[in-house]
Order: C-alpha cells, then structure tokens, then sequence
C-alpha cells in the first residue's frame, strides 16, 4: 500500500484481508474485492457509512461471485483532493474511473440509500450495463420535496465549518450518542457494526465528507430520469425504515412497473446489516434468473 495514504481501516476491520487503495479519479480509494466465480457484483454503501455495510452480504456472495465494494469518495478510508467532487454526478464519475482502472464490469450493482442514487447515475451515464440494479431502502427521491432546498442550505452551512467534524468526532468517544443515532434508523444492529459505526464517526475526515455529501446531494435531475434506467430495478424495501420512508419504494414501484419489489417486516434502514442472510437470500435468486 502507498505509505501517503493517511486513512487506514484498523486491523479487525470487517473484510480488512481483502482492502486495497489506489489513487485512481482525483480519488485516494479504498476498496475491498474479494471473491471469483461466474457474476460481478458492485456493492455501494449509503451516507455515512463505508465498505463495512455490505461485508457481511459480499462474504457470502464471495463464495461464487466476484465483489467489489469501494468507500465513496471522502467517507470510510476513500479521500478525495477536492470536496467539490462530493455530489451525486462527481461521485458518479469518480467511481466509473476506478471501475475502468480495475477492468471490473458489474452484471449487477446492490446500492444501499444514497448508494443507489449513485448507482442508478452510473446506469444513466452509460459508465456501466449491469443486468440489475438492486436498491436496498434507497433514497431516489428528494427528501421533502419543498424542504429540500432549505435543508440543503442548512447541510452546506455546516459543511463549510472546520470545526464541527471535530467536535463530532470528539463526541463520538462516548458510546452512547452512537447508539441513539443508530436506533433512530429503526435498526437493532449488533456490537461489531456499532463499533464500526463509532469508528467512522470518530474521523472528522470521514464526517467532513458526509455533511459535504449531504450538503451537494440534489436528486431532482435523477428523479426526472429514472424512467430510462434499462438494467431491471429491484426495490428492497425494510418496512420499518426511519430515515428513507418506505412509500418511496412504493411509489417508485407504482411509477416503474417493470420494477420488483421486496419487502422486510420489520427491519430498518440497515436491513442488510440486521439482517444479511434475507437479503443474501434475495440476491442469491436474482442469480438464479440469470
């Protein structure tokens, strides 16, 4: 690995035997790619999180797929040079150009929340052809429609103080507050994701790239093009989602009728780290289709 890099996952870290990192798009990456067999499957993590949400769902699609699953820019241990790159289109374009870096062609892409923002983006672009296209509780659609603007100035006024991730980091030392703020995504997760989630958080690079993500993040222009998504969508959707509501899903189904849609009862906006085995279970059918 290239001593310049700065951020480094910890040695326990989930998948941490499989991590790489490559200056590749403006972007210090890293990734982890593990696996071999017939399909390639490109995971993406939400906001605010990294490659630790979708490790456990990857080991086992490892076992006859190959997988990749990058930090988005800033986030994780992924660093970017310039904060202007983190938004929807930048990111987009960032990951297309590790992608071709890795010569590594998806036949299917598994976004979680934001992550399937960005998913859907790449299929738009034409930056990759994957047969499917799995959003798990994934945000497509503005949140609060006529809020949006005023809640996207908000997140840009704290994305401009240099002195928040720190004092959010500094806050994160105490366990507590990390446990709050997972409940309220309507998740029980267990100690090991906790313990990751409090690691995150207590780099304020990290949530200097979430709030500067946050900040930029605009959907508008996506949502007026979903309709042109070739890959098939699958919609999965945990009914007990705090963060993204479920009706989004829902409607999204409505308005895309070749979609499919999956439900969770019960399950929260982590439904894949609650509960990796039903959603392994899901993507183990989709490979069935194929």
């Amino acid at each position: 690995m290239n001593a310049a890099y700065q951020r480094r996952p910890p040695a326990d870290w989930p998948g941490a035997e499989f991590g790489e990192q490559r200056d590749v798009g403006g972007v210090r990456w890293y990734y982890q790619r593990r696996g071999a067999g017939v399909g390639r499957v490109l995971f993406l993590h939400g906001t605010g999180a990294s490659s630790h949400s979708w490790h456990r769902v990857a080991e086992h699609l490892a076992q006859s797929r190959e997988v990749l699953i990058p930090d988005l820019p800033g986030q994780g241990f992924s660093e970017v040079r310039d904060p202007s790159q983190i938004t929807l289109e930048g990111m987009a374009k960032a990951l297309r150009a590790l992608l071709e870096e890795l010569g590594f062609a998806p036949d299917t892409i598994v976004g979680h929340s934001a992550g399937a923002a960005i998913a859907c983006c790449l299929c738009l672009r034409g930056a990759v052809n994957p047969r499917h296209l799995v959003s798990m509780n994934g945000a497509l659609l503005p949140f609060g429609r006529a809020a949006a603007p005023v809640m996207s100035s908000a997140a840009q006024f704290l994305a401009s103080s240099r002195m928040l991730p720190y004092i959010v980091a500094a806050h994160s030392l105490t366990r507590y507050p990390i446990e709050r703020m997972l409940r309220s995504t309507g998740s029980m997760l267990d100690p090991q994701m906790a313990r990751c989630y409090r690691t995150l958080l207590g780099s304020p690079g990290h949530v200097s790239g979430t709030l500067r993500m946050m900040a930029n993040w605009d959907l508008n222009q996506l949502e007026r093009n979903l309709h042109r998504l070739e890959p098939e969508l699958w919609l999965l959707v945990g009914t007990g989602d705090e963060v993204v509501a479920p009706q989004q899903a829902y409607e999204l189904h409505e308005r895309l009728p070749d979609s499919k849609l999956f439900e969770f009862p019960d399950l929260g906006h982590l439904a894949h780290e609650e509960r990796p085995d039903l959603v392994s279970g899901v993507l183990d059918d989709l490979k069935e289709r194929d």
